[in-house]
């Protein structure tokens, strides 16, 4: 299951790799996916299919809503969303990527996110992590947040697009 919403035509492509669960994908995202596009000139959108995690949305759901996402965003980046299930460093491998971006909100995230990476490098020394901290207006926002949020019935419009959001009230109504 392998899409691109978004063609470079460039033969050689700093291929990264932004992984997630996106369950949902929120503006936090797609911030760091517009700011990706000043690091690589591909991105591969992996959606992790990790059932243990309990997501609210099906993969193709989650899927889905990253793809209608990302093809709204003004960008000239080449995206490709594609799910995976494997180790991230086999999932890099398999799409070619040589960076995994990950995002940043706050110094609780550094340290998960610090360990991922040194272990991911013990792994497969050729790929680098690369961090990227949240927008301001963006560090707070986090899907498990938004989900809580919309399950007590409040408003998450601040931290979804409208698209999002109308799965999200599907979902909970």
């Amino acid at each position: 299951m392998k899409k691109t919403i978004r063609k470079n035509t460039s033969s050689t492509q700093l291929i990264g790799l932004y992984p997630g669960t996106f369950d949902p994908i929120t503006l936090g995202h797609t911030d760091i996916i517009l700011r990706a596009a000043n690091v690589v000139q591909k991105l591969v959108i992996g959606v992790a299919d990790n059932a243990g995690k309990g997501p609210l949305f099906s993969l193709k759901d989650r899927i889905k809503m990253v793809e209608d996402e990302v093809a709204k965003l003004d960008t000239k980046l080449d995206i490709e969303v594609r799910p995976f299930k494997n180790l991230l460093v086999h999932f890099a491998t398999e799409v070619g990527a040589k960076v995994v971006i990950r995002g940043l909100r706050a110094v609780s995230d550094f340290e998960y996110e610090f360990q991922m990476a040194a272990m991911n490098r013990k792994i497969a020394p050729e790929l680098e992590t690369v961090f990227l901290m949240s927008s301001d207006k963006y560090q707070f926002i986090s899907s498990r947040f938004v989900k809580e949020i919309a399950r007590l019935g409040g408003d998450v419009s601040p931290f979804v697009s409208d698209r999002v959001l109308k799965h999200i009230a599907r979902k909970i109504d």
